[in-house]
C-alpha cells in the first residue's frame, strides 16, 4: 500500500512539474513591453521595499530559483536572472516576495524557518528507521519493537508533514505580492500579468502536491500502527 501511494504522488509529481516547465518554456516567449530583466525587475522591486541588503545574484540550472535567508540573496537561474519575459519577472518577483516576507517578519516564514532544523534532524532518524527496516529486519525487533519503530515514523511524517503545510502559505504569499507588485508598478501589462499569474499557479502546486503526499502517508502509518495495536 505504502508502495501505490508513492507510485500515485510520484506520477502526479512528475505531471505538475513537466506542466510547470511547459509553462514557464511557454511564458518565457514573450517579451515583456517594459523589457525588464528578471535581475532588474528583483533590484527593483527590493528597493521599492526598502531592502538594500539583499544581493540578486544568478546560479545555475533551471527552475532553481530561491531566496537564501542566512546569506540574504535572491537567487535567480540564467534564464530569469537574464530573461525579460513574463515568465521571468513572475519567477524574479515571487523570490523578492520572499525577501520582503523576511525583512517583515511575515509569521508563516519565520516558523518555518525554526522548523527547518528540527526538519533536518527528523530526516536523518528516519534514514536510520527505514535502513534498519529494510537491511536489518530481523534484528530491528531485538532493538526497536515495530509498534515504536512506527511510533517514531508517525512523529517523523507529522514534522514533514507541518512543514510542508506551513510552506504553503509563505509560497502563497509570495506570490500574491509579487502579482500586486509586477500590476502596481506596471512592470507588466494585462496579459502578460495573466501568464505571470498563471506560471505561479503551477509552481504552487508542486508544493501542494508535497503536501498532500506527506499527510496521506502520514495517515498510512497511523492506521498501520492502530491495526497493529488491535491484533
Amino acid at each position: 500500500m505504502l508502495l501505490l501511494i508513492g507510485v500515485v504522488f510520484m506520477i502526479i509529481s512528475w505531471s505538475v512539474s513537466n506542466k510547470l516547465k511547459n509553462k514557464f518554456k511557454k511564458y518565457s516567449q514573450v517579451g515583456l513591453a517594459s523589457n525588464l530583466s528578471g535581475r532588474e525587475i528583483a533590484e527593483k522591486m527590493l528597493a521599492d521595499h526598502g531592502i538594500y541588503d539583499v544581493k540578486v545574484v544568478s546560479v545555475e540550472g533551471q527552475l532553481t530559483d530561491h531566496y537564501n535567508p542566512a546569506s540574504k540573496t535572491v537567487n535567480l537561474s540564467p534564464d530569469v536572472y537574464h530573461g525579460r519575459s513574463a515568465a521571468a519577472a513572475a519567477v524574479a518577483a515571487h523570490e523578492c516576495g520572499h525577501a520582503v516576507q523576511h525583512a517583515t517578519a511575515y509569521s508563516f516564514l519565520e516558523f518555518r524557518s525554526a522548523m527547518v532544523p528540527v526538519q533536518n534532524v527528523t530526516a536523518r532518524i528516519m534514514n536510520i528507521i527505514f535502513m534498519f527496516m529494510l537491511f536489518g529486519s530481523f534484528i530491528l525487533p531485538g532493538v526497536l519493537p515495530y509498534q515504536t519503530a512506527l511510533l517514531i515514523i508517525i512523529a517523523c511524517y507529522f514534522v514533514f508533514t507541518l512543514f510542508a503545510f506551513v510552506t504553503l502559505p509563505v509560497e502563497f504569499d509570495a506570490s500574491s505580492r509579487a502579482l500586486a507588485w509586477i500590476d502596481r508598478k506596471s512592470v507588466v501589462t494585462s496579459r502578460e500579468h495573466e501568464m505571470a499569474k498563471d506560471a505561479l499557479k503551477w509552481a504552487a502546486m508542486t508544493y501542494v502536491v508535497a503536501a498532500l503526499s506527506a499527510l496521506v502517508t502520514l495517515f498510512y502509518f497511523i492506521l498501520s500502527y492502530l491495526g497493529m495495536s488491535r491484533d
